[in-house]
């Protein structure tokens, strides 16, 4: 046995599995529980005939979290996991017909906010560019890429006075206006307060940071295999590192006696002997019920989640074209002409009257390494058009049965206008709030708790339970929150604290 006792990882979601990186690469003894037959948790994989579809995140930036991961198993990200960066990273249109490509490089950038918004607002977006780099910098080390779970990690008046001057607790919305006339420009960086569940005018200023990690830092996919690529990769240099993955059982309890974690029971029978495990699920169905029905001990208790606040979810429409459409960017943001409204609309719970529509259209650099599948073909063969609609989570009380087709042939009726033609009879995979929830996600939200001040650095679920030793937590739920790079940060934080406790 391992220096430390062996670690039970629960969940392979790219939190779980970037503890499990860790802890095996420090020679651990790590064993991973997955529910699922596959890796990847949120950042899933699904199949409509001869078409593969990613059914999670399709965004992936700061991939230097990610190498580092790797790095910390011993292996090499370029050998396992090939990225390319697109370009261009984004593709914004607006309802007056002009558009935006997100490019790299400040010149570059620049030239294309000269063309769109004049020589003016040219130069204010160089100016709030720079601010976005300071911001990032101020942020990084202090707030995200560190446990902001543990109280002390707050006692930093300088990088708090900082942000503060930098206008990081002003509202985003008016942080932005500030800096940036142009409408069109101030949506292209706002919009991301979505990521976090919050209108650009409730989210603060310090989220300006996911604008800078998109339009700034990049925006990177698999050369093969799309994102579900992702979590397959960081599952197999895991087990190269020593790990042990157990598909298709799921965790029932977590045993614990007057010292702390002595075991993980499986739905199987089986009784895994622990010291340490580390929870990378959904922590509000981890908890369970008042009584003791849950994954975790009552005395894991956590009174951050006594009233938790969840982000807006999504209707995700996964259609299997013929061949990919010439011409089309990986990513596309379709601007709706409503703004404010759609925002109060989401707020009260109510279907956006002019959503704002993220299309998805990867390109396959090559046959899939993990499965029979192409993930969308450059060569015109079969793709995939991947479209992403905010929409309430199932604490509305709507009535999804009749509401989600609904919103489907709006969704298709508005795609046509856009030019992507009649996909009304085009085969097509659906996942609606109420499928989020079958596939274990609380309120039928896949973006977990929103990123109100209240539910921020220590006010979110801790990364470690106070009364439990030996347990921890990762994954959207804890600090540093949503996101790819947050969430891979969330399992090197467990790690951090196990190898530190390790005798």
């Amino acid at each position: 046995m391992s220096a430390g006792g062996p670690v039970v990882v629960i969940g392979a979601g790219l939190g779980g599995l970037s503890a499990a990186m860790r802890l095996a690469g420090a020679g651990r003894e790590v064993t991973v529980v997955e529910a699922a037959d596959v890796p990847g948790g949120c950042c899933g994989t699904a199949t409509l005939g001869s078409h593969r579809f990613d059914t999670g995140p399709s965004v992936l930036t700061m991939p230097g979290v990610l190498a580092d991961t790797f790095a910390a198993a011993g292996q090499d990200l370029e050998r396992w996991l090939p990225l390319r960066r697109l370009d261009p990273y984004y593709r914004l249109t607006f309802h007056d017909g002009s558009r935006l490509d997100v490019v790299a490089g400040a010149d570059a950038m620049a030239e294309q906010v000269r063309a769109l918004c004049g020589p003016a607002e040219a130069g204010r977006y160089r100016r709030f560019r720079r601010l976005l780099g300071e911001m990032f910098e101020a942020e990084w080390d202090t707030f995200i890429d560190r446990d902001m779970t543990r109280l002390r990690a707050l006692a930093r008046p300088y990088a708090l006075a900082r942000l503060a001057a930098l206008g990081g607790f002003r509202r985003l919305d008016g942080l932005v206006r500030r800096h940036l006339t142009d409408e069109r420009l101030i949506r292209a960086h706002t919009f991301q307060a979505l990521y976090v569940g919050l209108s650009p005018r409730r989210a603060l200023g310090v989220y300006a940071v996911i604008a800078h990690m998109d339009t700034v830092g990049g925006v990177y996919f698999p050369r093969e295999g799309g994102m579900h690529a992702v979590p397959r990769a960081m599952a197999a240099a895991a087990e190269k590192a020593g790990a042990v993955f157990r598909y298709g059982v799921r965790a029932t309890r977590i045993e614990t006696d007057g010292a702390g974690v002595v075991a993980v029971r499986l739905d199987t029978g089986e009784r895994l002997a622990a010291r340490h495990a580390v929870v990378a699920c959904d922590l509000v169905r981890a908890h369970g019920r008042r009584g003791g029905d849950g994954l975790l001990p009552e005395e894991a208790a956590d009174w951050r989640l006594r009233r938790p606040r969840f982000s807006p979810s999504c209707l995700v429409a996964h259609f299997a074209l013929d061949r990919r459409p010439e011409g089309q960017a990986h990513h596309t943001l379709h601007f709706g002409r409503e703004w404010e409204a759609t925002f109060a609309a989401l707020e009260a719970g109510r279907p956006q009257p002019d959503p704002s529509l993220l299309v998805t259209c990867p390109h396959n650099h090559g046959p899939d390494n993990h499965g029979p599948h192409n993930h969308g073909r450059a060569d015109g063969g079969p793709a995939v058009l991947s479209v992403l609609e905010p929409t309430a989570n199932t604490r509305s009380g709507a009535d999804w049965t009749t509401l989600t087709p609904r919103l489907v042939d709006r969704m298709v009726e508005r795609l046509a206008g856009l030019g992507y033609g009649d996909l009304s009879g085009t085969p097509r995979l659906v996942f609606d709030p109420p499928a989020w929830r079958r596939r274990g996600h609380s309120a039928g939200t896949p973006f977990a708790l929103d990123a109100r001040f209240t539910q921020t650095a220590w006010f979110r679920p801790s990364g470690a339970a106070r009364r439990v030793p030996g347990l921890h937590f990762a994954g959207m739920y804890t600090a540093p929150g949503v996101g790819v790079p947050p969430v891979l940060i969330s399992g090197r934080l467990a790690a951090e604290r196990i190898l530190e406790s390790a005798p």
